[in-house]
């Protein structure tokens, strides 16, 4: 019997109606003769009501005790929807993370999974039964409850189909799929039929939110083919995430990602020596702010300009840090831009075909689009530009590259 493993995020549990929704889906799956594992995330909004409750009691709550409630939320969604596939004659069985044992590490609010005991999960499907378990949450060696951190169901489902060997994890959004771009900004975006683990994750890593990075990191080590589905659409097939075959090297190009939340900074006449570079991003690394993007260049005086990016949110703290460091460093000036954004293009095909990266500046120069910086890996290339020529650039690779036609 084919075993698939379905995960249902918040917005497709919201209220009882969706709820009654994914019991109806479930249960056809059960009638076609398929064994399913359910994961299911807390009710859309019950989170943040958990949340604040919290801190209306204690400033900086205890992380322990954060993952205590925050767990309940789940615990409400997979007794209902467990409700609901019994009154619809559907042998259902609901487990909480620490019922199923789902072992993490003890890094409350952001635990990793450890192992799995999938005993009773095996016997129920042998009996016939559903078995719908809380995403978000595992058990400690002492047996503290703990959360998995964000999109943490996603994470549960795969692992679960991981251990399980399932034929497929099917995880269903609000979304029907992957699509090429974001359609809110480019309309003929398309809906991928197929992409594989890398490429999700450069989408994921480049500000793609269908699915979260740690997911699709753990489908990809166990070979766990993962699909994108609508829970709203009953006839869609979505988008299987996978490895590469012979046939992807045909696209060039699978999408199109951009990240909104990108500032730069740059110190410029800093003198040019060894270790320059670990004296600038050392004090940032110690405040615990990523870096994404650099580039250094040398001048004729033998002084370096050295810019970098870091998330918006993260500019003005970085700003006081490399002022200060500038002085230490004999520095001319430190200059920063808040209003830029970084437009990826993305697609194994790059492997095996040259040409890309001057097609992709060629059409940016063409519509007046100024790049600021360029940052490539095997698979992808990104670029810096002026925030108000995101939906040009987008637009503009989109239709560079063809991707509204199907290949």
């Amino acid at each position: 019997m084919a075993l698939y493993v379905h995960k249902y995020g918040g917005t497709s549990v919201g209220d009882i109606d969706r709820i009654n929704n994914v019991a109806e889906r479930v249960h056809k799956a059960r009638d076609r003769g398929e064994d399913v594992v359910v994961v299911v995330s807390a009710m859309s909004g019950e989170t943040n009501k958990l949340v604040a409750l919290a801190h209306a009691v204690q400033e900086r709550p205890s992380p322990r005790e954060m993952d205590v409630l925050l767990s309940t939320g789940e615990q409400v969604t997979i007794a209902l929807l467990s409700m609901a596939l019994q009154e619809r004659g559907c042998p259902a069985v609901s487990y909480t993370g620490w019922q199923v044992r789902i072992l993490s590490d003890a890094s409350h609010t952001k635990a990793r999974i450890e192992d799995i005991d999938t005993a009773e999960i095996r016997k129920d499907l042998a009996e016939g039964k559903v078995v719908v378990v809380a995403g978000f949450q595992g058990v400690t060696e002492e047996g503290d409850i703990t959360t998995l951190g964000r999109g943490g169901s996603d994470t549960t489902a795969v692992a679960l189909a991981a251990v399980l060997k399932a034929d497929e994890c099917l995880i269903f959004t609000d979304v029907d799929g992957v699509y090429t771009t974001d359609p809110r900004v480019e309309p003929r975006a398309r809906k991928l039929d197929r992409i594989t683990f890398e490429e999700m994750l450069e989408m994921a890593s480049l500000g793609s939110k269908v699915l979260q990075i740690r997911s699709v990191e753990f489908a990809g080590k166990y070979n766990v083919p993962l699909r994108v589905l609508s829970s709203f659409d009953e006839d869609g097939s979505g988008t299987l995430i996978s490895y590469e075959e012979a046939g992807v090297e045909k696209a060039l190009i699978s999408g199109i990602a951009f990240n909104r939340d990108e500032a730069k900074l740059t110190v410029q006449g800093v003198p040019d020596r060894p270790g320059i570079a670990s004296k600038i991003l050392g004090p940032i690394a110690d405040a615990n702010i990523e870096i994404d993007m650099i580039v250094q260049n040398v001048a004729e005086d033998q002084t370096t300009d050295f810019t970098f990016t870091v998330n918006r949110g993260e500019y003005k703290k970085a700003m006081e840090i490399l002022e200060n460091t500038c002085k230490e460093l004999g520095a001319k000036k430190v200059r920063g831009d808040e209003k830029i954004v970084k437009v990826s293009i993305v697609g194994v095909g790059m492997r095996s075909h040259a040409g890309i990266a001057s097609k992709m500046f060629d059409a940016l120069a063409k519509e007046g689009v100024n790049i600021r910086m360029i940052s490539t890996s095997e698979i992808k290339i990104s670029v810096v530009v002026d925030e108000k020529y995101l939906e040009l650039a987008v637009r503009t690779l989109h239709e560079a590259f063809d991707l509204e036609q199907p290949h």
